[in-house]
């Protein structure tokens, strides 16, 4: 019996080569090829069978299209994310670290689909009993949730012809594996091939399904980058485990606006959305402190006040930039702007700075909020009550507008800030009421602006 023929696989793009390499020739990434098993080409009349008859080819101008029928799934959060609900023959893959509660929120929303669709939970990594188990603890009927426990591909999609769900949950798509294929589930090759099967089984009979992915150390999906590019949205759950709050954000959505977030908090009966996501960013003091600036974010359509928190101290002979939710080289090139356009001197100081609530903000409109932070912890003395900022800072040191400011300072005045230190170009030309507003074209503008504050 002659030995099967193999092929090695890149695990970031699926391309392949015929024997090992240290970079992919294909998207020239590292130590990504793994050997797979080569699969037997098509011989014959199937080798042409694609290509048997020619499809209709219409006219861009004379397609109808119109709004995309939605289905909400009863969890708020979750259809903020997804675009409004769930869409007919949509395929949404969905990753996160274990046990943040992905199959927790799967479940509470298969349970809400079902009173008003047909649904199938597929696990294979749970046995049909625990997932009664965590229905009950979840204080869920699941009296019309139909649920299989099967890894594989082949009686996975005949039990989807036979019970013909409008909602399926494959719970998750790395231990699925296909009797065509001799590799390992979980393997490039495996979870290529069942992702693809799956799809079309999707787009085929107008069944919305959701993959559930598992991660790698770095947080990235894992398998091949082509997993993302077939289906239609990707979502990531992100949180600490050891918090309560959960954060849902929507990398690729072919249905909505993509970088929506929806927060979530974890409780003895599930995950709960949380309708005011401010108050979870923003903390506590009943005396404002030194190095705490309020800052207004956007996520996706979403306004939010995060507070940034700054720690400046002194530093040895190699003082350290850390910074936590944000990224630190911006902070170490504002540091530069702070200190060229400023005077502002930090060079000898140790200079923390942190996002509250676990938010990772990778908006420039952040930066004048993270100096304002440094300045007032380098100074000793807090803002004034009530007070916001936001605003990109350039090289030159010069104030530059953030996008759809006006709802940012509304969003602030809804809920009860009083100072509002923006761009110029962000001022609004009609006053909003409750609200000062302090527009700079500089950072030395704003740096100064503080003192008259105090």
């Amino acid at each position: 019996m002659s030995k099967p023929k193999t092929v090695y696989t890149c695990s970031e793009c699926g391309g392949t080569s015929p024997r090992w390499m240290g970079q992919c020739p294909h998207c020239k990434a590292w130590n990504t090829l793994e050997e797979t098993v080569a699969e037997a080409p098509a011989t014959g009349k199937n080798r042409f069978q694609a290509l048997a008859q020619s499809q209709p080819v219409a006219t861009l101008s004379e397609i109808e299209a119109g709004d995309v029928a939605r289905t909400p799934t009863g969890i708020e959060e979750l259809d903020r994310v997804l675009g409004g609900g769930i869409v007919e023959g949509g395929v949404v893959l969905i990753g996160g670290d274990p046990g943040i509660g992905k199959s927790t929120l799967l479940l509470q929303a298969v349970d809400a689909l079902s009173r008003q669709l047909p649904v199938l939970y597929v696990t294979g990594e749970e046995s049909t009993a625990q997932v009664a188990l965590r229905a009950q603890r979840l204080d869920l009927s699941g009296a019309a949730v139909r649920v299989l426990a099967e890894i594989n591909l082949e009686k996975i999609l005949a039990t989807i012809a036979a019970e013909r769900p409008a909602f399926c949950v494959i719970d998750s798509i790395q231990t699925v594996y296909s009797d065509q294929l001799s590799s390992a589930p979980g393997s490039v090759a495996q979870v290529r091939e069942c992702a693809a099967q799956l799809t079309r089984t999707a787009k085929g009979g107008s069944c919305a399904m959701v993959l559930v992915g598992h991660v790698t150390k770095e947080g990235a999906l894992a398998g091949p980058r082509v997993l993302e590019h077939i289906v239609d949205t990707v979502l990531y759950f992100e949180g600490d485990t050891h918090s309560s709050f959960r954060l849902v954000r929507a990398f690729k959505n072919r249905f909505g606006a993509v970088n929506e977030i929806g927060v979530f908090a974890m409780t003895e009966r599930g995950l709960r959305g949380v309708s005011n996501p401010s108050a979870i960013f923003l903390s506590t003091h009943s005396e404002p402190v030194p190095g705490s600036c309020v800052l207004v974010t956007l996520e996706g359509t979403r306004p939010l006040l995060v507070e940034i928190q700054a720690l400046v101290d002194a530093g040895g002979p190699s003082p350290r930039r850390l910074s936590v939710g944000l990224e630190r080289d911006r902070l170490a090139m504002l540091l530069a702007v702070l200190h060229r356009h400023a005077g502002v001197a930090c060079a000898d100081q140790d200079v923390f700075v942190n996002a509250v609530g676990g938010v990772r903000i990778s908006e420039p409109a952040a930066d004048l909020a993270v100096l304002m932070a440094i300045q007032s912890s380098l100074r000793g003395k807090p803002l004034p009550r009530g007070f916001i900022a936001f605003g990109e800072v350039g090289l030159a040191g010069e104030v530059r507008p953030a996008p759809r400011g006006q709802e940012r300072l509304k969003e602030a005045a809804k809920l009860g800030f009083s100072v509002a230190v923006v761009p110029k170009a962000n001022a609004p030309k009609k006053p909003i009421e409750g609200l000062t507003i302090h527009p700079v074209e500089r950072i030395d503008e704003a740096i100064a602006l503080l003192r008259t504050l105090d």
